[in-house]
């Protein structure tokens, strides 16, 4: 790298041209034009080259990313896994605290961190790097805040469960577990910043093994407290406040000893033109939260069914299998948004786009695979869950419904990913609400609730928006003008990172 500085200026890192996203050694020359982009791919054997070099550049950042968010998401399953073998009441107010509660601040505090996704990968492609610690400081500041404003969501867990209809004893549990998990929402204001600094970077194997270890550590703790101390749910819950705080602060002291061109310290900068960084915060998180909040809509409506305990529980055990093959395309999701932000950095319009291209296709044929899958196991991968025969058969008559989300799931995340490193949030936002709850929502309550079709028919209709969202952002991605989206590349940095991109601050 170079390292551009003059007194009193930045400190530029400027990233050397024989180490580029693109490189002559990932194929054909004639690939590859003077400005490090590629030419276009014209007849089946430079399709075929571009491809198959998009592939490793997209494995090589995925793999990792991958490996870090199936751990981060084995906290949830694992928890949920261990409440299952307590008993039937037991799963399913674990469940509605995870995937209700503590889903919503999630979805809410990721969305507000994908903000980072963009403007760090972008300024990481442009060779601002020394901006990406003012960016992530900038971010634990909102994020910080953020959880404060979440707080009555966690403190009256019970009576909104209440109020949305659940179950008293299931409710009560609930709401008891759910406040026991405040710390771990705090730990998250930390931890996704961190993430996405060291994301738009590459730095990914860290956060893998990051992840890796704190799986394992989650999972002694599970057995510890709630089988050798007979601790219950209230054990499961401080093994998952311990196991996230482990995570964050193993982070940050990677960041402050490790990443020294993005990282020069605390820094007065962070509070400077916060309140662009807010807007995009929010549209990210408006986009991100209507979708995960669909999904845990549909938990919601089948606590007024009757039976609730086997709807819920059978509900929540196959999102929760979903949720494992979800996580794989929301790694892919991640990277992606690394090479689009990097990409329109450096100026290479249809380095983006092909990157794009690829992704989605290979996100749709490993859609594929999972489905099938599923359908294969149908009779068998509840038992991981549950000991209930009732609830065993209830998930396997699900299986349908929840191989055809599969394939659904596998590009809806990846085109996302694609909004987040162009920095389409409020287009992404609006299509989201149209689809999901305008059309989506109803339909699933009219089939479920009116024609009685129960929870086949809530899952029916949330599947008919999810797919009506997959085929409008496919073909917002068809009309891109990837030469716009460079040329805008720059003054979105202007306008949603502050004016301080281009001076130096001092730190504290």
């Amino acid at each position: 790298m170079n390292q551009v500085s003059s007194k009193g200026g930045p400190r530029v890192i400027r990233r050397k041209m024989d180490a580029p996203l693109l490189t002559a050694a990932d194929g054909d020359l004639g690939l590859i034009d003077g400005d490090g982009d590629y030419r276009p791919a014209k007849g089946f054997k430079e399709v075929k080259s571009v491809f198959w070099i998009e592939t490793a550049k997209l494995w090589r950042i995925t793999g990792p990313i991958v490996v870090t968010i199936l751990c981060q998401y084995g906290t949830f399953s694992v928890t949920n896994i261990f409440a299952g073998h307590i008993g039937d009441v037991e799963l399913s107010a674990v469940s509605i605290s995870l995937s209700v509660i503590n889903t919503f601040s999630f979805g809410f505090m990721l969305g507000m961190g994908s903000a980072l996704e963009t403007l760090c990968g972008q300024a990481f492609g442009a060779g601002k790097v020394y901006m990406l610690g003012v960016y992530m400081q900038r971010s634990w500041i909102i994020l910080s805040i953020t959880c404060i404003v979440l707080l009555p969501i966690y403190i009256f867990a019970t009576p909104i469960l209440k109020l949305l209809g659940q179950q008293d004893d299931i409710a009560n549990l609930s709401g008891e577990f759910t406040l026991l998990l405040i710390p771990q929402l705090f730990s998250l204001a930390i931890n996704f910043p961190t993430q996405k600094f060291l994301q738009a970077q590459s730095k990914v194997k860290v956060l893998a093994w990051t992840g890796l270890v704190t799986l394992v550590v989650h999972i002694g703790l599970l057995w510890l407290l709630i089988y050798a101390f007979g601790w219950g749910t209230t054990g499961a819950a401080i093994a998952f406040d311990i196991s996230s705080w482990g995570a964050a602060v193993a982070q940050v002291f990677y960041v402050v000893g490790w990443c020294k061109d993005g990282w020069h310290g605390l820094s007065w900068a962070a509070f400077k033109d916060i309140w662009a960084f807010v807007r995009l915060s929010l549209a990210s998180a408006v986009m991100l939260c209507l979708e995960v909040w669909y999904m845990m809509s549909i938990i919601i409506l089948a606590g007024h069914l009757d039976n609730a305990v086997i709807a819920v529980g059978s509900l929540s055990i196959c999102m929760n299998i979903n949720g494992y093959e979800l996580m794989l395309f929301v790694g892919i999701n991640a990277a992606i948004s690394v090479r689009v932000a990097n990409e329109l950095g450096f100026r290479h319009p249809r380095a983006a786009k092909y990157a794009v291209y690829v992704a989605v296709f290979q996100s749709f044929l490993i859609g594929i695979f999972f489905m099938v899958l599923i359908l294969a196991t149908r009779n068998y991968f509840e038992i991981i869950f549950t000991s209930s025969k009732d609830m065993q058969q209830a998930v396997a008559n699900l299986a349908y419904l929840l191989g055809f989300t599969m394939v659904l799931n596998s590009v809806q995340p990846v085109i996302s990913g694609v909004a987040v490193g162009g920095g389409w949030q409020a287009l992404v936002a609006y299509i989201n609400l149209g689809c999901y709850y305008i059309f989506g929502l109803p339909l699933g309550y009219f089939l479920g609730y009116v024609m009685e079709l129960g929870v086949k028919g809530l899952w029916d209709g949330m599947i008919a928006g999810t797919a009506l969202q997959t085929l409008i952002l496919c073909f917002v991605l068809y009309k891109t003008n990837w030469n716009k989206e460079v040329e805008q590349t720059t003054d979105r940095m202007r306008k949603w990172g502050g004016q301080d991109a281009n001076t130096q601050e001092n730190n504290i």
